[in-house]
């Protein structure tokens, strides 16, 4: 079954009231710091926090009576089972949903708080995939595939016709691709409605299926490896998502993981906004320049969700810091004796830095008992204010062991 225009036309009557269209407002600072007219498109903004809400809404409205009174089941990492577990409350449909063991907790407990049943099984999505076909096939349910679902597609197309309409001058739309449901969805929209726009794909180098699936023809598996962007790590394109987006999409690009948490971080900073990894792959490859081509241009940045654990964007708020050099860890040679580690910390201080942790090392500090190593960590301004902090500790006679 292929999906149209009209299909996605028809999604978007049908989900109206249901699902909000989200802001897609200009951002300054984010144009300044990649050179081109950026604007957000903050489907983070959905009430479950992702653009599944969408497609998800879309599959339960075209399901017959009968399907709606035995209910859903699907597997997912996350966001799909969130809009799932949401629109399948609002409509009264029972759904079950399987998550993998790597799914984010924040995405589980969310899931079983807005009322679905929630199994944590299988290694990756294609034994949780396995677990719920099993389900489905015990109790009845209809299984509501989260990326390559026709229905589904069609719902997540909708984001493309609100954004022709948000910013109608667009020149490109940059768009995550994990399971190519939301990308082709939005290709098809967009180039059905505005031909010249251009649509580019981000993935992260940890996942890559739909640039596999270009190399090969068809979709492929890949292997699952850890990756920030967890939203993106299905393994494999769909089959349906591919043969819809390699005929839309003009332009597929990777992103480091390093990109991805500096770009969370710039998107808190700057925009005041939480974005998961998957929703920060746009503005990773903005910022990386894997897409020079765009400077200068309107460019809208697909923001698909923010749904991120909090101890995990604690801990990429901490990476980019190191990465901005506004936060830095050195070994100082200190004196064992009293006032040691006051003048260290008044070197520190009138440098201008923070000191946020201090730790003494006496077991590890060399023959010299009269000496202690203490590890610093200190919050500078810049990579220049770390270059200037080393100088005024040698200068000081505080030898540096360990400047990282």
């Amino acid at each position: 079954m292929t999906v149209t225009l009209a299909d996605i036309r028809a999604a978007r009557r049908r989900i109206a009231g249901g699902v909000i269209v989200t802001p897609c407002a200009e951002s300054i600072p984010l144009s300044e710091i990649t050179g081109a007219r950026i604007f957000s498109k903050l489907d983070n903004f959905q009430r479950t926090g992702s653009f599944k809400e969408r497609g998800a809404r879309n599959a339960l409205l075209r399901l017959s009576p009968a399907a709606r009174r035995r209910g859903v089941v699907a597997a997912s990492a996350g966001n799909h089972a969130l809009g799932l577990a949401y629109h399948g409350r609002l409509l009264g449909i029972p759904v079950t949903v399987v998550m993998p063991d790597y799914a984010p907790l924040i995405k589980i407990t969310t899931s079983q708080r807005l009322g679905a049943q929630v199994l944590v099984y299988g290694r990756d999505f294609i034994e949780a995939r396995a677990r719920a076909d099993a389900i489905a096939a015990e109790h009845g349910y209809t299984y509501i595939h989260g990326y390559d679902a026709p229905d589904i597609i069609a719902g997540q197309g909708t984001m493309g016709l609100e954004i022709l309409e948000q910013v109608p001058d667009v020149d490109a739309i940059v768009c995550p691709i994990g399971g190519g449901g939301l990308i082709a969805g939005l290709s098809l929209a967009v180039k059905g409605v505005r031909p010249k726009v251009r649509v580019i794909g981000v993935e992260s180098i940890a996942t890559g299926n739909y640039a596999a699936a270009l190399r090969a023809g068809c979709p492929v598996l890949r292997p699952r490896r850890a990756t920030l962007a967890d939203g993106l790590a299905t393994l494999t394109v769909g089959a349906n998502a591919f043969a819809l987006a390699r005929r839309h999409v003009d332009k597929v690009v990777n992103v480091t993981e390093d990109d991805i948490a500096l770009a969370i971080l710039r998107m808190v900073e700057l925009e005041k906004t939480v974005v998961e990894g998957a929703a920060a792959t746009p503005l990773a490859a903005m910022m990386a320049e894997r897409l020079p081509e765009l400077r200068g241009k309107q460019v809208v940045l697909v923001v698909c969700g923010g749904n991120i654990d909090p101890a995990i964007l604690s801990r990429v708020i901490d990476k980019g810091l190191v990465h901005d050099g506004r936060l830095t860890r050195f070994t100082a040679v200190i004196s064992d004796r009293p006032g040691g580690l006051a003048q260290l910390a008044r070197v520190i201080a009138e440098s201008g830095a923070s000191i946020k942790d201090i730790a003494h090392d006496r077991a590890f500090s060399g023959p010299d008992v009269s000496a202690v190593h203490a590890v610093c960590t200190v919050e500078t301004r810049d990579r220049a204010h770390i270059a200037a902090l080393h100088r005024a500790l040698k200068k000081n006679d505080f030898p540096l062991v360990v400047a990282k």
